[in-house]
């Protein structure tokens, strides 16, 4: 592998809700479709090439020569219809595939592990209108089967939300699922290998750094995106990882400190939402 495709950077950008409505808890994670269309056209007129992440572990597999001269991964969180209603049209008009990872325990319903943020009622996607965005180029992932923070669950039942997971969307969907994605971001080297060992090929975390060629394929870095991402910000997170050096720093040394916070926390919380 050359040096070039070592060092070289590739953005893979993460999205939650698309919606103009959202708690001031949830907003940081919602944006407009409005926003998120004038996204797509500015990866259209600066030429990036959007991929599936599935699409870039093959490109990886293959040689780097076949990696686009200016490649982009958009990849969303969670199955929420809104996906559907603001997001899905406009991908279909530009002719970008995606990265869509599915909760599949809350399908057909609402987003219930999302109560503390006031939006445990906003609506899922049903498996019908998922199949529909599959088969209009968008790849489907898993994100388990009711969105638990994976290390600080046993991992026995990690295990079974990662390969539950995978196995409810196979029979849905009739097709293979190649990638998975940690809810939160968070996971464990043994999270990581209970992942493979399910039968992805790739997961990702989050982590607000731009991926490599080389970054380990089950750990992927992912950047967000979120209603403050206007196209400076956007232009500024594709060629550089963040918006800014004190947002990347700030965002790097709280991550640590707060995986301690919710670790030490996840004792006393309340029972899996699976009972709800």
């Amino acid at each position: 592998m050359s040096e070039q495709a070592i060092t070289r950077k590739v953005p893979i950008l993460m999205y939650h809700s698309i919606s103009d409505h959202a708690t001031r808890k949830y907003s940081p994670f919602a944006i407009s479709p409005t926003l998120f269309a004038q996204q797509l056209e500015y990866l259209k007129q600066q030429h990036y090439t959007p991929i599936t992440v599935t699409q870039f572990m093959d490109i990886r597999a293959r040689g780097e020569q076949f990696l686009p001269e200016k490649p982009v991964l958009l990849t969303f969180d969670d199955g929420l219809e809104d996906f559907y209603t603001g997001a899905f049209s406009a991908l279909q008009q530009y002719n970008f595939p995606a990265t869509l990872y599915v909760v599949t325990g809350f399908m057909n319903g609402t987003s219930r592990w999302l109560q503390a943020e006031g939006e445990g009622n906003r609506p899922m996607l049903t498996w019908d209108k998922l199949a529909e965005i599959q088969a209009g180029g968008v790849e489907c992932g898993g994100h388990t089967h009711y969105h638990p923070q994976l290390d600080t669950v046993p991992l026995a039942r990690a295990r079974n939300e990662i390969v539950q997971c995978k196995a409810i969307l196979e029979d849905h969907l009739g097709q293979q699922i190649h990638s998975f994605a940690y809810p939160y971001g968070y996971h464990t080297t043994a999270v990581k290998q209970a992942v493979q060992a399910a039968g992805y090929t790739s997961a990702c975390a989050v982590k607000y750094e731009m991926c490599s060629y080389t970054t380990d394929p089950f750990a992927l870095k992912r950047l967000m995106v979120g209603p403050t991402t206007d196209l400076h910000a956007l232009e500024a997170l594709l060629t550089t990882g963040y918006t800014s050096a004190l947002t990347g720093m700030y965002k790097r040394a709280r991550t640590p400190v707060w995986r301690i916070v919710r670790r030490a926390k996840a004792p006393f919380q309340s029972k899996s939402l699976q009972t709800a």
